[in-house]
């Protein structure tokens, strides 16, 4: 038999094994897994091996085999290469799977937010199973594209937000839905981001047209966003002098998906999931913000997004905070919820706050890990309810990875599957197009048809037409 065959009836062998971390006594699939020859672990090709694609691609050897691995950067994809000698490496996804389409089951997307669809899309669409970072996609009709095509292929998915394999968001989750603070009726959510150039330092596009360095692939870094030359500083003083790498891309709308993409997938997670926000659409929507330009995120926002009623739990509206806000009299000022919603603690520079008629749930931490009930006179007698969620075991990160091979193998869905997950991201970069669109009204949210009903010309924001070559 070939070593491919092999492997095959392996991962069909093992189905029932999948489902070992989540049964009390039994043994965890990462047990499971060391018993087995290497021949017998699935095959990872990894997209994006700098930043946090080097800790993904790392997990992904110690949980099965990396056979190929995508970075634009050449020198990211050579000191990668040296811990994976045997993996081949590419510049491009694209010709990474006309050449080895065949040749793993598994690809992981740790790219900027603009390149995750695509590449996502393309896995799903040949049979692969995807780890793919948060925000799922950089829109909303991505994320809905995903959702719905990973179901249609039945492959196992997982977006990386390592709040979810952390014990304490799933014991936060059982404490709302056992009625701990009562009906939520409102859910506050906040960031110190950003923390990257944006406006009103930076309101246009750089008019350089330098040289790529040679170690670069800049039109696969594009991918299917707009061409525009390469730049490689913003011209002005007292800033950051970087134009779009490393890191400061997520302040430009073409490339990220500004604070709200990069926190809101984490610091809402706990609510939004103990809420069963996932089991509805959103409504209506509406913002607030600094400068709003077409080129970059504002320094600050807040955002509003309405909630129906979800069997027993009432209608509610999540508020969202970002950035400082400049006042009269020339100071700034954190944008963060009222001081009264904390009880006299601490205010984190990030977290979040659900509010119930019987107190409030008040989490101080970006993943959800940790959390209070407040006032806490109220709660001193308070004891956790019997738990119905599986508990991880180890590093959060690593163990997003086990799940999801656990899942390929036949065991339950990822816990932060795309099922889930594209519910999460469809709310969190709808905040960015109510804040693009600028206006000081709510957008009335028609989610089966993916538009807006009051203020058509926001729906120019909920998708893209992207750049020939491109394409979900």
């Amino acid at each position: 038999m070939s070593e491919g065959t092999k492997r095959r009836d392996f991962l069909k062998y093992t189905a029932a094994t999948g489902m070992g971390f989540w049964v009390a006594g039994a043994k965890t699939w990462a047990q499971e897994a060391e018993s087995k020859s290497p021949n017998e672990k699935v095959n990872f090709a990894c997209v994006g091996v700098s930043g946090k694609g080097a800790s993904d691609s790392t997990h992904a050897g110690e949980v099965g085999n990396v056979v190929a691995i995508c970075d634009t950067n050449e020198r990211a994809l050579n000191a990668k290469g040296h811990q994976y000698p045997k993996a081949r490496k590419f510049n491009d996804f694209r010709k990474m799977f006309d050449e080895m389409g065949k040749e793993f089951d598994v690809c992981t997307v740790s790219i900027p937010d603009h390149n995750h669809a695509i590449v996502a899309m393309t896995a799903i669409k040949n049979g692969k199973a995807v780890y793919c970072q948060k925000p799922m996609t950089h829109y909303v009709g991505e994320a809905r594209a995903l959702r719905l095509a990973a179901a249609e292929h039945k492959v196992a998915t997982q977006m990386g937000n390592q709040g979810s394999a952390e014990n304490g968001l799933r014991e936060g989750v059982e404490a709302i839905q056992a009625g701990a603070i009562g009906k939520v009726h409102a859910i506050h959510v906040w960031t110190n981001r950003p923390i990257w150039p944006q406006a009103p330092s930076r309101l246009d596009r750089p008019m350089a047209d330098d040289k790529p360095p040679e170690d670069l692939n800049w039109d696969a870094w594009l991918g299917p966003a707009p061409y525009r030359p390469y730049a490689a500083h913003y011209p002005g003083k007292n800033q950051d002098p970087r134009c779009y790498q490393p890191f400061v891309w997520r302040g430009w709308w073409d490339f990220g998906t500004g604070a709200l993409g990069d926190m809101a997938c984490h610091t809402a997670n706990l609510p939004f999931r103990a809420c069963k926000l996932d089991e509805v659409y959103p409504t209506r929507i509406s913002a607030q913000s600094g400068i709003v330009n077409f080129e970059t995120y504002p320094s600050w926002a807040s955002v509003q997004t309405e909630f129906p009623a979800r069997g027993d739990m009432p209608p509610v509206t999540v508020y969202w905070y970002e950035g400082q806000r400049e006042m009269p009299d020339g100071t700034t000022v954190h944008n963060w919820p009222p001081a009264e919603l904390f009880y006299g603690k601490e205010i984190a520079t990030s977290g979040s706050i659900m509010v119930g008629d019987k107190g409030v749930m008040y989490s101080p931490d970006d993943y959800g890990a940790s959390w209070m009930l407040l006032p806490e006179r109220k709660f001193r007698d308070w004891k956790k309810p019997e738990p119905t969620l599986p508990r991880s075991q180890g590093d959060a990160d690593l163990w997003m990875k086990k799940e999801l091979v656990a899942a390929i193998k036949g065991g339950p869905p990822a816990y932060s599957n795309f099922n889930f997950a594209g519910k999460l991201t469809e709310f969190v970069v709808l905040g960015n197009v109510a804040i693009k669109a600028g206006v000081q009204h709510p957008l009335e949210w028609d989610a089966e048809n993916l538009k807006i009903t009051n203020w058509p010309q926001a729906n120019a924001f909920i998708m893209r037409e992207y750049r020939k070559g491109y394409s979900l």
